[in-house]
């Protein structure tokens, strides 16, 4: 979801601290949630900013710095399996991971996990 526009947020932030209304009759003439009016209330008294905060984004993959051993094995033994790929890992690297993990990552590397015939 894109974050509201910097105008907006001046605007809505000017309302609340001129202080002749409800937060909850601002919030609802600019067609925001009170929620979010409170959020940048907060946010402008503990840091004086006004921005929007970067996206967050989720943990890094947890195979991410073992792809190229990855790929080697899937390069080496086309037709390997998720349990010996698991196995690999283990022997290798000293870290277990489930199938399911596994499979996570071939399809993040697109690599095959289906075996085709010649």
């Amino acid at each position: 979801m894109k974050p509201y526009c910097q105008d907006l947020r001046k605007r809505v932030l000017a309302k609340a601290q001129a202080g002749k209304q409800t937060q909850a009759v601002i919030a609802a003439t600019f067609g925001i949630s009170l929620s979010t009016l409170e959020k940048w209330l907060r946010r402008k008294r503990a840091s004086g900013k006004t921005t929007p905060l970067p996206p967050a984004h989720g943990p890094q993959p947890m195979l991410d710095n073992y792809a190229a051993l990855i790929r080697a094995e899937v390069r080496r033994q086309p037709d390997i399996t998720l349990v010996e790929l698991c196995a690999c890992l283990a022997r290798c690297v000293a870290i277990e991971v489930s199938p399911s993990t596994m499979c996570r990552e071939l399809q993040r590397l697109r690599l095959p996990r289906k075996k085709v015939t010649a």
